[in-house]
């Protein structure tokens, strides 16, 4: 059996935030929920872990992981590597001779910002670095996956994303892809179309004026969807808490961006109402989905959250 499972789903900063008293945030609150750094964690015939943030100890220990064949890095942003020291555990709790480094794969962009800070991991044999570049065909186990060039601005210029077919016992594959945190798909291949699961970030509702995160808003991410195809399902991942909420005074806050052309109901013309928690989000698309008459099927990830593929 394969299954997929979101370790965390919010951006670069846990959610509710710490300190912040924004409708969002607050929303949150009420209902008791949080969001840690987006992470994934495939099981098949190898466990194998997409991008390792800040929170990924607390992930594994939630999540019962206690072995890692693998590990792929979408890019050199913070959020999605600074808990690659916590991979020594895998090591330090084995006997010696028993344990081998753990493959990174990471094109070499990303591991160049990587290396300056976790470089000693290799030393001490803890993990292996892999370089990939966009287009090649890379194995773990059974498992087969592409990278491919995403646009996630200057200061990430190695992000990808990865297209993943996984073998079921039946010969048929099961193809999923990871976009990770993107802004454009500059020259998407062949590999990104079709999957039976497409996998999205979606750190607004609403398109900003200033897209200054070069990330996906919903708004913008109905075209992907559009466009890719999935077959089967589009989650959405990588949950923002920096949509203006309408009369909220944290509207003020830096970390607020305001809508360039908010998305509206084709049926009464108004601007859909911004969500402040999971059950908020999965009604809004929901209802943008059915107004706009989309065959789309998706849902708005929350940690966790797993399915078998």
């Amino acid at each position: 059996m394969t299954t997929l499972t979101f370790l965390g789903t919010s951006g670069a900063w846990r959610l509710p935030e710490m300190g912040c008293d924004c409708l969002i945030c607050k929303g949150m609150r009420l209902k008791n929920e949080e969001r840690m750094r987006t992470a994934l964690f495939l099981s098949a015939d190898k466990n194998i872990l997409i991008d390792c943030g800040p929170d990924i100890r607390e992930q594994l220990i939630n999540n019962n992981i206690t072995s890692i064949d693998a590990i792929l890095m979408t890019h050199e942003h913070g959020d999605h590597y600074l808990g690659l020291d916590e991979m020594s555990c895998f090591k330090r709790c084995r006997p010696r001779g028993e344990f081998e480094p753990i493959p990174l794969f990471a094109a070499s962009k990303t591991w160049k910002t990587i290396s300056g800070q976790f470089g000693y991991l290799v030393d001490m044999g803890i993990i292996r670095h892999h370089e990939i570049e966009p287009g090649a065909i890379y194995n773990i186990g059974d498992m087969e996956f592409t990278p491919f060039k995403t646009g996630h601005g200057t200061i990430a210029s190695g992000s990808v994303g990865f297209s993943i077919k996984v073998p079921k016992k039946n010969k048929e594959l099961t193809h999923l892809v990871y976009t990770s945190d993107f802004f454009e798909l500059p020259e998407p291949p062949p590999a990104v179309f079709h999957p039976d699961y497409l996998i999205m970030n979606c750190y607004w509702l609403n398109e900003p004026l200033k897209n200054r995160a070069n990330q996906l808003s919903f708004q913008r991410a109905l075209g992907f969807i559009d466009h890719l195809r999935p077959q089967k399902e589009t989650f959405l991942t990588h949950i923002g808490d920096t949509d203006m909420v309408p009369g909220d005074p944290a509207n003020r806050m830096s970390k607020k961006f305001e809508p360039a052309d908010p998305l509206r109901s084709p049926i009464t013309g108004e601007p859909y109402d911004i969500p402040v928690n999971q059950e908020e989000w999965q009604e809004t698309v929901d209802r943008i989905i059915s107004d706009r008459v989309l065959n789309f099927r998706v849902k708005i990830a929350s940690d966790g959250l797993e399915i078998t593929l």
